[in-house]
């Protein structure tokens, strides 16, 4: 399970329960926010199906504990294309 609370405006407390329960600082830059939904979905919806990219390739205890989001492009080449895909 997956919960997304917003800090402020570009900052969300994102807590993954699985196996074990995590909390991750997500932090969107609205340029990048813009850049992968034309603005048609909140940051925080975007923050929650990021999350939900990352745990389809790893466990939630292998996500970093802190990040910018475009972060997770360095680690996974396909994540733009892809998460543009999944809020169409």
């Amino acid at each position: 399970m997956i919960q997304v609370e917003a800090i402020n405006e570009r900052t969300f407390k994102v807590t993954v329960t699985a196996a074990s329960t995590t909390t991750h600082t997500v932090t969107v830059n609205p340029a990048y926010h813009q850049k992968l939904t034309g603005g048609r979905v909140e940051a925080a919806i975007l923050v929650e199906n990021s999350s939900e990219f990352l745990l389809k390739r790893e466990s939630n205890t292998s996500i970093l504990r802190s990040f910018d989001l475009p972060v997770i492009g360095r680690y996974f080449p396909e994540y733009e294309s892809t998460i543009r895909g999944m809020l169409e």
